[in-house]
């Protein structure tokens, strides 16, 4: 590197020598994945009294996974239902993001989306009421909720809300759970859940 020295400023340098950081960072991690297990089981639970679920979406287990970068911080995401075909999609995804929130997102492509977006036109009355966004990205897997990615449905007149949802090849909604909300997440979630997957016709 023609001698040219890395260096660290003493922030930097502390922080590296403190290996409590990366182990509280570890265990907190644990008990968000033990969280997401909790309401795996919820939302296993209620889609185990549905039949209005396609079996074709039914089938496959749900999943929980684990990154280190999106965006440069850690996430878990838990997927159920989750059907990632190359054009047909019906996902629900619960997402925690280290410094950021919660996330539950419906994301609906192809056939789903054909045969379930009038259910969604019509519900946009009871969708405004919440802070539920939906997506006018062109990209389906950006989950962050600034400018370009999300627009809240609150903020959209009814005919921009049905153009929004025809002129776009998938259809994908959410709502944020703070992370202060933590002692709130598991009961949250599931009402987020529910709500989607009723306008779905389950």
């Amino acid at each position: 590197m023609d001698g040219t020295k890395v260096r660290l400023s003493a922030e930097e340098a502390a922080l590296m020598m403190n290996a409590d950081i990366i182990l509280t960072k570890n265990r907190i991690l644990e008990k968000v994945k033990d969280l997401l297990k909790l309401i795996q089981d919820d939302q296993q639970h209620y889609l185990s009294d549905n039949t209005a679920l396609p079996a074709t979406v039914r089938s496959v287990s749900p999943k929980i996974s684990k990154g280190e970068n999106y965006n440069g911080l850690p996430y878990l995401v838990l997927d159920q239902p989750r059907l990632f075909l190359k054009e047909d999609m019906y996902a629900i995804r619960t997402m925690f993001w280290w410094g950021n929130y919660f996330s539950t997102t419906l994301l609906l492509s192809g056939k789903y989306k054909s045969e379930l977006q009038e259910r969604f036109i019509n519900s946009y009355d009871t969708l405004k009421q919440e802070a539920n966004y939906i997506c006018i990205n062109a990209d389906p897997w950006q989950h962050h909720f600034e400018s370009g990615n999300f627009e809240k449905i609150g903020s959209l007149s009814k005919i921009e809300w049905e153009s929004t949802i025809r002129k776009h090849p998938f259809l994908k909604i959410s709502r944020q759970i703070p992370l202060t909300q933590w002692e709130n997440v598991r009961e949250n979630v599931f009402q987020i859940f529910r709500q989607y997957l009723e306008i779905a016709g389950d």
